[in-house]
Formats: C-alpha cells, sequence, structure tokens
C-alpha cells in the first residue's frame, strides 16, 4: 500500500494485502515454482484443470497442424483431441509407441506435438520417453510433452529424459487429498514458457489461491505418500497374480510386465496404481465386484490417499471408440485400482471378498 494512510477502513482493506489477478497472485506462484524445482524445470503454469492444462497446451499446435499422441491415451485427453481439437483444424494421429520407432512414419510435415503417457492410463504400458524424444527432435519444431500424472515427479521426471513440457493433474497425486481440482504444466523451454503463460492469461483457466495452497501443501507431503503407495500397489499386484480369480495383473513392478526393464531403467519407482483382469469376467462380475468392495471407492478418479476402484470400458474410457478400446485391451474384466496408504492387509481383504462374490455370478 503505497502513500501514508491511517484511517481504519482504509487501513483494514488494504495493508499487507495484494490484490488476486488472473495474470498472477503469490500463493499460486509459489506452488509454480514449487512444482518447477520437483520436475527440475525453469517454469511452471497452474491452471484450474487437469483438462484445462490440456486444452492449453494442445494449443501450441495452432491451426492446421498435426499431434501425434500415444493410443493408448486417458479418455479425457482422447475426447478433446478428437471431439475439440479437431474443430480447430488440428489432426491427431494416435499412434502405439510401444515400439518408439512407430513413431517415424506418424510425423507429418505439419506435426507440432508429440503427446505422452506413460505409464498409459488403464493399461500401464510404458513408453521410452527418451527413445521417442530424441526422434521426434530431429523434426524441427516438433515439441514432446509428457503426461507424468500416474508417476509424479517424485518417481518420473521427463524432462531429464528430453520432454520440452510436462503436464500433471494436480487433482491425482501431486495434491493427494482429494480436495482439489488443478492442473499444471513445466518446462524449461523459455520461448514456450512465454507462449503458455500468454495462453493462460489469455484463456484465463487459472485456479484460485485456495486451491493452490491446498496443492502446495500436498506437494510438502509427497515424497512419504508415493513410497506408501508403492509399498501397497506391490503387495496387491503380487497378490492378485497369485490369486487363481485373476486372470491378468498389469503393473510395471512386477517381473511379469513386458516392460519391466524400461521401468526400471526409466522411472525411480512403480507407483499407485494396478490393473487387472477378473479371469472369465464380464461386465457383471466387474459390476459385482465394485459394488462389493468396502474400502476401495467407486470413483474415476485417482492419486489420494484414499483406495479407489473403477471399470474404465464404462467409466474413464467410456467416450473411447469401442473398437480402438478392444485394441488397447479395455475390456468389461478390466478393473483399474488406485492403491491408497491405508494398511494394506484390509486392502487385500476387501479385494479377495469382493473377487469372491463376483465369481459367484459367473
Amino acid at each position: 500500500m503505497g502513500g501514508d494512510y491511517t484511517n481504519f477502513a482504509t487501513l483494514a482493506v488494504h495493508a499487507g494485502q495484494e490484490p488476486v489477478l488472473a495474470l498472477g497472485n503469490p500463493t499460486r506462484a509459489n506452488f509454480e515454482k514449487a512444482v518447477a524445482a520437483l520436475e527440475g524445470a525453469k517454469y511452471g503454469l497452474a491452471f484450474a484443470s487437469g483438462s484445462v492444462t490440456t486444452a492449453t497446451v494442445a494449443s501450441l499446435a495452432g491451426n492446421g497442424s498435426h499431434i501425434v499422441s500415444v493410443n493408448d491415451v486417458y479418455g479425457g485427453t482422447f475426447r478433446y483431441f478428437t471431439k475439440v481439437a479437431s474443430t480447430y483444424g488440428v489432426e491427431t494421429t494416435f499412434c502405439d509407441l510401444r515400439t518408439p520407432d512407430n513413431i517415424r512414419s506418424a510425423i507429418k510435415p505439419n506435426t507440432k506435438l508429440v503427446w505422452i503417457e506413460t505409464p498409459t492410463n488403464p493399461t500401464l504400458r510404458l513408453v521410452d520417453i527418451r527413445a521417442v524424444a530424441e526422434i521426434a527432435h530431429t523434426h524441427p519444431g516438433v515439441l514432446v510433452v509428457v503426461d507424468n500424472t500416474f508417476m509424479s515427479p517424485f518417481f518420473q521426471r521427463p524432462l531429464e529424459l528430453g520432454a520440452d513440457i510436462v503436464v500433471h493433474s494436480v487433482t491425482k497425486y501431486l495434491n493427494g487429498h482429494s480436495d482439489v481440482v488443478m492442473g499444471v504444466a513445466v518446462t524449461s523451454n523459455d520461448a514456450v514458457y512465454e507462449r503458455l503463460k500468454f495462453l493462460q492469461n489469455s484463456i484465463g483457466g487459472i485456479p484460485s489461491p485456495f486451491d493452490c495452497f491446498l496443492a502446495n501443501r500436498g506437494l510438502k507431503t509427497l515424497h512419504i505418500r508415493m513410497k506408501r503407495h508403492e509399498e501397497n500397489a506391490l503387495a496387491i499386484a503380487a497378490h492378485l497374480e497369485a490369486s487363481p480369480l485373476v486372470g491378468e495383473v498389469i503393473y510395471p513392478g512386477l517381473k511379469s510386465h513386458p516392460q519391466h526393464e524400461l521401468a526400471v531403467r526409466q522411472q525411480h519407482g512403480f507407483g499407485g496404481m494396478v490393473s487387472f483382469r477378473i479371469k472369465n469376467g464380464d461386465l457383471k462380475a466387474s459390476n459385482t465386484f465394485l459394488g462389493s468392495l468396502t474400502l476401495f471407492a467407486l470413483a474415476e478418479s485417482l492419486g489420494g490417499i484414499e483406495s479407489l476402484a473403477e471399470l474404465p470400458v464404462i467409466m474413464t474410457h467410456a467416450s473411447v471408440a469401442p473398437e480402438l478400446r478392444a485394441e488397447l485391451g479395455i475390456t468389461e474384466s478390466l478393473i483399474r485400482l488406485s492403491c491408497g496408504i491405508e494398511d494394506v492387509k484390509d486392502l487385500i481383504a476387501d479385494i479377495d471378498q469382493a473377487l469372491k462374490k463376483a465369481h459367484a455370478v459367473l
């Protein structure tokens, strides 16, 4: 507050106060700096949701351009690319990036972005970030974006592997308490940062200072929470793998995962997400399993301290075309678990009793 004001009403309104502006406020700036530091980036930009983050970063492509995306992408991202970005003249090619060389034939002269999730949602396939980035960067002007929501910077730092931009749904692990909806993008590229900052301000999809305060609170325990999420997920995955009621367990931390060696090389841990298939299961069995759980809540979200379960085929990935879901293995028997930080013995007991009830209806 400038000037020498002493009247009570003026002091009450102005003393020690900084205005909250769309262009920036101290609480948001603190959160952006914190996430940038954790990802090893120069800059961070916070948004009102993960979806707004996706839309803003995708705006870098521009009318008449092209995006290459991993085919096993989050349903909301798939929906945005196919139903929204396409109306603005942006074409997207979905590509199986488990084999990095596949990107060579997917890139076009007008390609501007390569969009990666690793592990993917919900089948937990991995993409070799370094290999894909090296190929993509042989094409001038192509930026590599990595959605790092599933791993968090505690377990994976994509910028160190060659990515240009990293995005998160802060709603998930970064916040970690299921009480905030937010997103964030980080980069060390000066030009990209200036463009994204302009778009952040122009589009206006920014979080409130209080949401930023809550998310920054979550960051302070991220390293502790991620260790417990992983510990529980690994125990649950191993237990499920030994169960006669389960047809397949998908978890990068298991040696049975076909890309386990890449996970060991690229990541610093394996995360808290586990997917599995009920043996000989169908929609009725899956619904019975989900309806019988008592600790795992039925919800599309993930990354909170409480454990969640969902059925991607009719929930998170309902917007994905049925033929693509079938190609990706997103079937009626595929269950996705977000393993929380509860006592793992109780979580396993909950899964076991629900599996028995699911198999009773087959």
